[in-house]
């Protein structure tokens, strides 16, 4: 892990496309500015473990539901 300091108004740059800026100091909060292209998701680390378990409960109901119908399928065949 890169760990770096920086000030109030000062940026770090990922690639050329990311640039993240400290927006906000308080005793107990950095607030961040995150500027990058809309085709790159942004998320806190919480939001996007969420997004991830809703993606695999999906994904196994999905695989769930073209069982069912392959089922079903072979079924009707075998009558």
């Amino acid at each position: 892990m890169l760990i770096l300091t920086r000030k109030l108004g000062e940026s770090i740059r990922i690639s050329d496309n990311i640039i993240v800026k400290i927006v906000e100091l308080d005793n107990r909060h950095v607030k961040l500015g995150i500027d990058a292209p809309r085709n790159i998701a942004v998320n806190r680390e919480e939001i996007y473990e969420r997004i991830q378990k809703e993606n695999e409960a999906a994904s196994a109901a999905e695989s769930n539901n073209l069982k069912n119908i392959a089922d079903k399928l072979r079924s009707n065949t075998e009558k």
